[in-house]
């Protein structure tokens, strides 16, 4: 038994999911007021912003990081790069491998990329 079983198994995502549902249920239902949404509504609708990125914006983005790459140290950033997977993989403090692998400029990616590949990516179990 116990939590570790419990998450295991899907009985917290599960838990988690029910009370969710119940809670809209609830609101539709009218039984939970929520501010707004299901009552003391204005009538008015406020247009919502939406962010639109220039595509030129991206394209100097990407000619940076081109940019970047070709004038770093390759060699120097997969060394620190693989020195961060090796931590990761031995259990060690992970911050001294990422600073250098920062100050060498590895990017969030391939730092990422790393962590990746020795913890895997959390992949959501819905429970029904």
């Amino acid at each position: 038994g116990g939590m570790l079983r419990a998450i295991e198994t899907g009985y917290v995502q599960r838990e988690i999911q029910n009370a969710a549902y119940e809670y809209q249920q609830a609101v539709e239902r009218g039984q939970r007021i929520v501010v707004g949404v299901n009552r003391f509504r204005t009538g008015q609708g406020v247009p919502i912003s939406v962010l639109r990125v220039d595509p030129a914006i991206e394209r100097a983005q990407v000619e940076r990081l081109a940019a970047l790459r070709a004038r770093r140290d390759a060699a120097r950033v997969q060394a620190a790069v693989a020195a961060v997977e090796s931590r990761a993989r031995s259990g060690e403090n992970l911050m001294p491998a990422i600073a250098t692998a920062v100050e060498s400029y590895a990017t969030v990616g391939e730092i990422s990329d790393a962590l990746r590949r020795v913890f895997g990516e959390h992949q959501e179990s819905v429970a029904l």
